[in-house]
């Protein structure tokens, strides 16, 4: 095991000089990237109550799956604590607190906080929300952490992270384009410019993978199989409402992604074959047995997983979510 962590530490450290080469292309200039004021209502100007008003009206034609999967997704943004002390843990990234990877992860971490900021504002000025439900929420699954099966391994976290942002790229992207369909343009911009944020820092991570198989491809191979066995879990897999167990309110949420085509189980296929072609996953070389027989699960999986989906009923179930107003 010793001899593992060191090894993991040996890449890490391998593939920070890469990393911050390459910084500045995954994460923006703070001084000139996007800040939630520049879409919302300016409480300086005398239009501040009639641009009120208006957002209201738009934000009236969003359904109701559409504004529970909002909430669902700016919780799940705002959940960024958990996130921020996870990476912390992964081996190779504390070992120097003014080193490439703390920075990363700081950087990382400032860019997704103006996602959660965004919605919030939003979903308040909205009127449709009961807020407090809401931030409750919130509150439990920031306290509530969650396990995502990646341990500290740096090559477990970063295929998460790879697979993660992806998905909530398509989540925004999905949520931009039906509210656009709904006649809230401001909704549509605010998503459209998060799912952005998502698809750059997804092509990051995807690169961090790439750099890894390049010089410890089995284990790299290893980690692949282990996360798609265990399958990706979402971060809010732990969601929940006032007076509820822990996780009970995620099904309901990702039900009404699935009802809107929002993310559905096609998508987690879509995802798989994207980073099965980006990591060249079919021409490794250097495996040995174990890993090999990884590759031939991982080749096999996006085909069965497939087959399962087509065969899926979509949820008709409709819940009601203390979240919503009304």
């Amino acid at each position: 095991m010793k001899f593992f962590e060191e090894k993991r530490r040996e890449v890490m450290k391998h593939i920070e000089k890469f990393m911050l080469e390459k910084m500045n292309e995954y994460l923006k200039p703070i001084d000139t990237i996007w800040q939630p004021s520049d879409f919302l209502p300016d409480s300086s100007r005398e239009t501040f109550f009639s641009e009120i008003k208006e957002l209201q009206e738009s934000a009236q034609g969003l359904s109701y799956d559409l504004v529970a999967v909002l909430i669902g997704d700016t919780i799940t943004e705002e959940a960024l604590p958990t996130y921020e002390s996870w990476l912390t843990m992964v081996e190779g990234v504390s070992d120097n607190e003014e080193g490439g990877w703390m920075k990363w992860t700081r950087h990382w971490t400032a860019e997704e906080n103006r996602h959660g900021d965004l919605l919030n504002k939003y979903l308040y000025l909205t009127g449709r929300v009961n807020m407090r439900a809401m931030e409750v929420s919130t509150q439990y699954l920031i306290a509530d952490g969650f396990d995502i099966g990646t341990g500290h391994d740096p090559y477990r976290n970063f295929i998460y992270t790879s697979f993660q942002e992806l998905a909530t790229n398509v989540s925004h992207r999905r949520v931009a384009s039906q509210a656009k369909k709904a006649g809230d343009t401001l909704l549509s911009k605010m998503c459209g410019v998060i799912a952005s944020d998502e698809a750059r820092h997804a092509k990051a991570y995807k690169y961090f993978i790439e750099r890894t198989f390049e010089v410890d491809a089995n284990e790299a191979m290893l980690a692949f199989e282990d996360m798609m066995r265990k399958k990706i879990v979402m971060p809010a897999h732990f969601l929940r409402e006032i007076g509820m167990k822990i996780g009970q309110t995620f099904g309901h949420f990702t039900d009404a992604a699935q009802r809107l085509g929002i993310y559905t189980a096609i998508d987690y296929v879509d995802i798989l074959k994207e980073l099965i072609a980006d990591w060249h996953i079919a021409s490794v070389t250097d495996l040995k047995e174990d890993g090999e027989k990884a590759r031939d699960y991982i080749m096999a999986l996006p085909d069965r997983l497939l087959r399962v989906a087509e065969r899926m009923k979509n949820p008709m179930l409709e819940y009601k979510f203390s979240w919503i107003n009304g």
